[in-house]
């Protein structure tokens, strides 16, 4: 059996929103498997253990930590999106910042036509390019 190596996103206790919101976002996307806590735990009953999910055909994993932590995501580690078109860059950077932190507004940085790098809603960072 070949390595396989995927994402896997830790949310706390958002990770069904953040799947749902990814997915509706994407071409070839889809919430694939759930598994929640259980009333016995040892995460909040309901939440998510366990999930997969695609986004443009590429699989990633979610799941709700049963711990809380101090941590979250930095944008150190980021999705990055090759756009295709100008409208796509638009349209991802509008949905993806709403509620969420600019760290580069679209624009020209000379590596690409339009680049844009933001932390989304759930504290994700994304980069859109548009080359």
């Amino acid at each position: 059996m070949a390595q396989k190596i995927t994402t896997c996103l830790m949310f706390q206790g958002a990770a069904e929103e953040a799947m749902t919101f990814y997915t509706s976002l994407f071409d070839d996307a889809e919430i694939l498997f759930i598994a929640r806590y259980g009333p016995e735990g040892p995460g909040a009953e309901g939440s998510v253990q366990h999930a997969t999910f695609t986004l443009a055909g590429k699989e990633y994993m979610a799941m709700d930590s049963s711990v809380p932590h101090a941590f979250t995501f930095t944008p150190s580690t980021s999705l990055y999106v090759q756009c295709d078109s100008e409208e796509e860059i638009e349209r991802l950077y509008a949905a993806l910042s709403e509620k969420g932190g600019e760290l580069m507004p679209l624009g020209d940085y000379g590596f690409s036509r339009r680049f844009g790098w933001i932390n989304d809603r759930f504290g994700v960072s994304w980069q859109l390019n548009l080359p």
